[in-house]
């Protein structure tokens, strides 16, 4: 079977698991999100929905947050790690959103990426789920799930991403990197997997590298 065939059979079934799979990170609008999946590096999806609530009911727009003190910031969103850098980073893209763009999130990802604390992943997630413009951001989750396939040998996630950009058509991008995610959580774990009972690699195994 051809990677593209094995690609296309891994989309079928991703739809029928996950037809219509929802944002794990809760938040309001594309402002928030952002904060949201900036501090959501090397934290999970629960710890960063149960700090934003708090740093959200303070501050839920540029103009608010820069009214906080990045020690404020700094304080809430401790438990999500890294947050000396994320809080200054945060107070920083807030001003520029302020100065620079109306206190809007700007809609390209040469703009996203040029403000502190947003590489291309977080730049991908926000133009894929706040202005549903195609994008595939890969996390640990995908790059796992995407080398146990035999859909890319890449060492690293940008490797990844033009991988699978090459194996689906720009539509499915969208919503294939939430159901991914979604699968490798519940089905292709890192640790503890068992290919025989995943619906995946149990069959794509014999055909591609499911180790």
């Amino acid at each position: 079977m051809r990677k593209k065939e094995i690609a296309e059979k891994i989309r079928l079934i991703l739809d029928e698991l996950y037809p219509a799979p929802p944002i794990p990170l809760r938040h309001e609008d594309s402002y928030t999100l952002l904060i949201a999946v900036l501090l959501s590096a090397q934290c999970t999806d629960v710890r960063v929905n149960q700090i934003t609530p708090k740093l959200f009911q303070k501050a839920n727009t540029p103009q608010d947050m820069v009214k906080l003190s990045i020690a404020d910031i700094e304080d809430i969103i401790r438990p999500c790690g890294l947050a000396p850098r994320k809080s200054k980073a945060i107070w920083e893209l807030s001003q520029i959103l302020i100065e620079k763009y109306a206190g809007q999130v700007p809609h390209t990802f040469e703009e996203l990426e040029a403000l502190p604390g947003v590489g291309h992943k977080t730049a991908s997630v926000v133009m894929s789920q706040a202005f549903k413009i195609s994008a595939f951001p890969v996390d640990t989750h995908i790059h796992r799930c995407a080398k146990r396939w035999g859909l890319t040998q890449g060492k690293t996630v940008v490797q990844t991403e033009k991988d699978l950009k090459k194996l689906f058509a720009s539509k499915y991008w969208n919503r294939l990197h939430l159901q991914i995610i979604y699968f490798a959580r519940e089905y292709c774990q890192a640790r503890g997997h068992h290919a025989a009972q995943c619906p995946i690699c149990s069959w794509v195994g014999p055909k591609m590298d499911c180790s």
